[in-house]
C-alpha cells in the first residue's frame, strides 16, 4: 500500500566500489523535498574489504544524520561482466546491512533504466538530463561534478514516485497500478 500521508525520509544509494553516491529526500504528504546528497570516493582504499567497511560506515553515518525511514538502491544492471556485478552486489550488501542495523526495514531496488524513466520519462536518458529534471523538480542546483550523487538522488525520487503514485509498480503490489487503485478506492471510481 503506498504511503501517501505523514512524513518519511528516503535515502537513495548508487552503490559503487570506486565511487558511491547517496541522496536524501524528505517526504511530507505527497511532496518530496531535497535534503542532501554526496559521494564517497573509495579509489584510495587499499583493498575490496576496506572499501566495504567504508561503505558500511558512511551509510551508517548518513542514517544517523538524516534518520531515513526507507532505502532505495540502484540494482546492478545485467550485461556487465560477472565480477563487476558481484562487486556491486557486495557494495549493496554493505549499504543494506548499515540501513538494517539502523532500523530501516523498507529497502527497495530499482534498475537504472527504471529510475531514469521515473525522472525523465525516458529510460535511456543521459545523466545530465536526469540532473536537469531533478533540479527543476526539487528546486535546487545540483553539481555536475558528482553525477553519482545525482544518480542516488534519482533512485530516492524513483522510490518516492513508485510509492505515492497509483500507477507505480510498488503501489500495485503485483497487480497493475490502475487495477490496484480501483480495488483500494471503490468510492472514487464511477
Amino acid at each position: 500500500m503506498p504511503q501517501m500521508t505523514g512524513e518519511r525520509t528516503i535515502v537513495g544509494i548508487d552503490p559503487g566500489t570506486n565511487i558511491l553516491g547517496f541522496g536524501v529526500v524528505r517526504v511530507v504528504g505527497r511532496k518530496a523535498e531535497f535534503v542532501d546528497m554526496g559521494i564517497l570516493d573509495l579509489r584510495r582504499e587499499p583493498d575490496a574489504y576496506s572499501k566495504l567497511r567504508q561503505i558500511y560506515e558512511t551509510v551508517s553515518e548518513v542514517c544517523k544524520s538524516y534518520h531515513p525511514t526507507e532505502m532505495a538502491l540502484e540494482s546492478p544492471f545485467y550485461g556487465k561482466n560477472a565480477q563487476v556485478v558481484l562487486k556491486l552486489g557486495r557494495a549493496q550488501g554493505a549499504a543494506m546491512i548499515a540501513a538494517m542495523e539502523y532500523g530501516i526495514t523498507s529497502v527497495h531496488e530499482y534498475a537504472p533504466r527504471r529510475a531514469k524513466q521515473a525522472i525523465t520519462g525516458n529510460g535511456a536518458a543521459s545523466k545530465e538530463q536526469v540532473r536537469t529534471l531533478l533540479e527543476k523538480t526539487l528546486g535546487v542546483d545540483l553539481s555536475t561534478r558528482h553525477l553519482d550523487a545525482t544518480d542516488a538522488l534519482a533512485i530516492a525520487m524513483c522510490h518516492f514516485y513508485e510509492t505515492t503514485s497509483p500507477l507505480g509498480a510498488s503501489a500495485g503490489g503485483g497487480k497493475g497500478g490502475w487495477e490496484k487503485f480501483v480495488a483500494d478506492n471503490p468510492g472514487r471510481v464511477k
